[in-house]
């Protein structure tokens, strides 16, 4: 087996490991689409609860969906992660029906910190959010093996 294979290897357990106690993202309807080592896409459908005041979707509901993919993208190499902090720009309005798509990329990882980009875009690719996180890596691995 390469390196290649056991880096996928160890994200997709990682992600498995952290989905199964992951209620929020599972309670808001998300999916795991892709995930590789310092990556994630996630996917989220806006329903009627995640509309606010103007009828577009809440900006904490696309911030949850981005930073889900934050979690998983950082957390894929291991050890356990969390957030240290982050940042959202809203540029367009995500609306009820559409299937949202989050993903997120590692810009940068160095001893116990990361710098992660996702950016959030409709299905019909406009792009809605671009979120900003830094990871700070804590202890303890998410898999019994490391």
């Amino acid at each position: 087996m390469s390196a290649h294979d056991t880096a996928h290897d160890t994200a997709r357990a990682c992600a498995e490991a952290m989905w199964a106690d992951d209620r929020a993202s599972r309670a808001l309807g998300m999916e795991i689409d892709h995930i590789a080592p310092g990556e994630a896409t996630l996917t989220m459908t806006v329903t009627e609860p995640m509309t606010n005041g103007h009828g577009t979707c809440h900006g904490g509901y696309l911030f949850t969906l981005a930073d889900s993919a934050f979690a998983f993208a950082c957390n894929s190499h291991g050890p356990r992660v969390v957030a240290q902090g982050a940042s959202i720009s809203f540029l367009a309005p995500g609306q009820l029906g559409d299937r949202l798509t989050a993903t997120a990329r590692e810009v940068h990882r160095a001893g116990r910190s990361g710098l992660y980009d996702v950016t959030v875009t409709r299905a019909d690719g406009t792009v809605i959010a671009e979120f900003r996180g830094q990871s700070r890596m804590i202890r303890g691995h998410h898999l019994e093996t490391e």
